[in-house]
């Protein structure tokens, strides 16, 4: 007879909550064991070789190991996984939950991990290559020094107004900055405003350092005609065009784009019951990073005439095939289109704009596994 046990793993920095169980048909589960160790994968190796032990070694029995994504990342399953043991990351927003509880504690949730594992109340995260996940975290790091960057704008702004210092013209230029380092302003707050200035120099100089690298990157052979395809999306340029590609991974392992659109949370959700209908805004149960680039890249696509395309934007296509350029110009109309539609209509911006991004979602998932074809009609 082949045995079933699940270990479910509830995973935090100082410490890991372990719970193996086997599920019996009919009856309640069959708990070996719940107990807390140190977070170190050693300690979980030897917790699977005492339940062997327990088990018995004439028994056929199989072990599977899972945790909730979370703070470990990828580093808990690749290192069980290159000691042999079987793993899966569990995504938190598919997983099967106790509805009601009111008491949470690090055994039930290691309980409840191991009952989503034994009878499939979950879906599992796409594990990316070691090369892909190095770019991803190369990209989130500009990301944050871009962050970085807005915040401090804002704070050298507010030390202009609180001194009721103001600008009459573009933030941000050439002629800004040399207004702001002109400014006449006394003792130290002088020496204030020189010191948030020298971060603002050196944030502008690493950034522009990190896009550079980010071009070296993406001329890889590995990215190289991905992100030349997504380059042909107004909204897309090489930054969004990799991180779509690092954290997506395979494309084909979404059946149809809407799907696609799902796992980045650009679906609606909805809130129904008996007769009555009702539409919520976005699930926003997804990759929330790249929620965030297409939602910004779609700002991009809600400006400008449409099927106007700018020099940059011919430039981006040059290199593609004509099918691949008259798939993307067709979305480029097709959602500037229906941006100004919805407008006309009454929509709220940001509304409209989620649409897009929605939808240049589901062209993005046609344009990597070649479903160019495909209508959205």
């Amino acid at each position: 007879m082949n045995r079933i046990i699940k270990i479910g793993m509830d995973v935090h920095s100082k410490n890991f909550s372990l719970c193996a169980i086997e599920p019996v048909i009919g009856a309640d589960d069959r708990v070996f064991a719940n107990i807390q160790v140190t977070a170190d994968y050693k300690n979980i190796l030897m917790f699977i070789e005492n339940l062997k032990f327990k088990l018995g070694a004439s028994d056929d029995y199989s072990i599977e190991c899972g945790y909730e994504a979370g703070c470990l990342g990828y580093s808990l399953y690749n290192q069980l996984t290159a000691a042999g043991v079987k793993c899966v990351i569990l995504a938190p927003t598919t997983m099967l939950t106790q509805q009601g509880k009111r008491v949470k504690t690090d055994a039930r949730d290691a309980l409840m991990i191991a009952q989503c594992l034994a009878y499939g109340g979950y879906h599992s995260v796409y594990i990316p290559t070691e090369e892909d996940d190095s770019v991803k975290e190369y990209l989130r790091m500009r990301d944050d020094h871009k962050i970085a960057l807005k915040r401090l704008k804002q704070q050298i702004g507010a030390i202009c107004l609180r001194h009721g210092k103001t600008y009459d013209g573009t933030n941000w230029t050439g002629k800004h900055l040399a207004w702001l380092r002109k400014l006449d302003l006394p003792g130290i707050y002088r020496e204030t405003l020189d010191e948030y200035l020298a971060t603002y120099d050196e944030l502008v100089a690493k950034i522009e350092r990190f896009d550079k690298r980010i071009d070296e990157i993406s001329s890889q052979q590995r990215y190289q005609e991905k992100v030349k395809k997504l380059g042909c999306f107004l909204g897309i340029k090489k930054h969004t065009a990799l991180s779509l590609i690092v954290e997506t991974g395979d494309f084909k392992r979404f059946a149809k784009g809407n799907i696609y659109a799902s796992f980045l949370g650009l679906a609606p959700g909805e809130n129904s019951s008996g007769d009555k209908t009702k539409r919520l805004g976005l699930s926003k149960a997804g990759n929330s990073h790249l929620r965030m680039l297409l939602i910004e890249g779609s700002r991009g696509i809600c400006r400008g005439a449409v099927g106007h395309k700018s020099k940059e934007l011919k430039s981006r296509q040059q290199g593609n095939t004509a099918a691949v350029i008259a798939y993307a110009d067709k979305a480029n109309t097709r959602l500037r289109s229906k941006y100004y539609r919805m407008i006309r209509h009454g929509k709220k911006q940001n509304v409209a704009v989620a649409a897009i991004a929605r939808e240049l979602a589901c062209f993005v998932w046609g344009m990597m596994t070649d479903n160019t074809e495909l209508s959205l009609d």
